[in-house]
């Protein structure tokens, strides 16, 4: 039981850690919580069923499974990204140097307004997720390792050290780090703020919409308000790793969702959700700036 439940927290916590990159992404240049960015975790999964509907009526799922996965998603990474980009540029923008109580409620009404749109736009139901991957599995100590949850894992990873050497290696990596020490320093050496910030909108977005189909495989179903309780956690790991670090956000994901596993396999499934909250007020209460967070979280990510 200690080995599936260990299984299962990584699993689930390689999808925290996507989303929650996110959020600290957001924190660590503009220091706004984007409370609307769980909705565009859910937006993302949607996106990925029309995208597996369309690409099955066209003969596309047939033709080659390796462009299908390229492609179921790729576009709602695109999609997202393009969601975010609207956000930031509707909802907080014009709310950059007000008061910082007006954004956050901002970010707020974002969240309120994508989930009624896609309740609208989808219907409430529960929709299903094809399964895209006939993957086996193998017995590892005793716990069940399913090749769904194999890719899911890899993927993450590998999504996670690209943005780790994106933020580190590029020039834009470099002006996200200049942004989040100093926004005014760095206008006066000729980095676009503007521009900066709507990209790490656009990234954090579409990192969020990888998470999204990710959950929609592993679980089969995705519905109109899934993105507000993986938001919440996701939110939850960033504080837990330090909000505003990047190495932060992933093994905030990760401890997370490993003690969230381990909770529900040996006191009780029900409360799961109950005790990841009460992880964030102890961490708020005891070690407020996380386990890695720094005053230079972005520039030390």
């Amino acid at each position: 039981m200690f080995t599936q439940q260990l299984v299962n927290g990584i699993v689930v916590g390689a999808v925290y850690a996507l989303v929650a990159l996110g959020y600290t992404l957001v924190y660590g240049i503009l220091k706004l919580i984007n409370f609307a960015h769980g909705e565009v975790y859910m937006i993302g999964a949607y996106i990925g069923i029309t995208t597996l509907t369309v690409l099955g009526s066209m003969g596309i799922t047939q033709f080659s499974v390796a462009l299908t996965i390229v492609l179921v998603f790729l576009i709602p990474m695109i999609y997202c990204a393009a969601y975010g980009v609207t956000m930031e540029r509707i909802a907080y923008r014009p709310l950059r140097n007000a008061p910082r109580l007006s954004p956050l409620i901002s970010a707020i009404g974002m969240s309120i307004f994508l989930q009624n749109y896609v309740q609208v736009a989808q219907g409430a139901r529960d929709k299903a997720f094809p399964n895209l991957l006939a993957l086996g599995g193998f017995q590892l100590w005793g716990a069940y390792v399913s090749g769904q949850q194999i890719f899911i894992l890899l993927t993450a990873i590998g999504v996670m050290a690209a943005l780790q050497l994106f933020i580190q290696k590029t020039k834009l990596g470099r002006a996200m780090r200049a942004t989040s020490q100093d926004r005014t320093m760095a206008s006066l050496v000729g980095v676009d703020v503007n521009r900066v910030i709507a990209a790490t909108f656009a990234i954090g977005s579409a990192l969020a919409a990888i998470a999204g189909v990710m959950v929609g495989m592993y679980y089969g179903l995705v519905n109109h308000y899934a993105g507000f309780i993986t938001g919440i956690k996701a939110f939850t790991a960033a504080v837990l790793g330090g909000i505003g670090s990047v190495p932060g956000a992933l093994l905030g994901g990760f401890l997370l969702a490993l003690l969230e596993s381990f909770w529900a396999g040996y006191v009780s499934a029900i409360y799961k959700d109950v005790f990841a909250f009460a992880v964030l007020i102890i961490v708020l209460i005891f070690r407020p700036e996380g386990l890695l967070g720094t005053s230079k979280n972005m520039d030390r990510g």
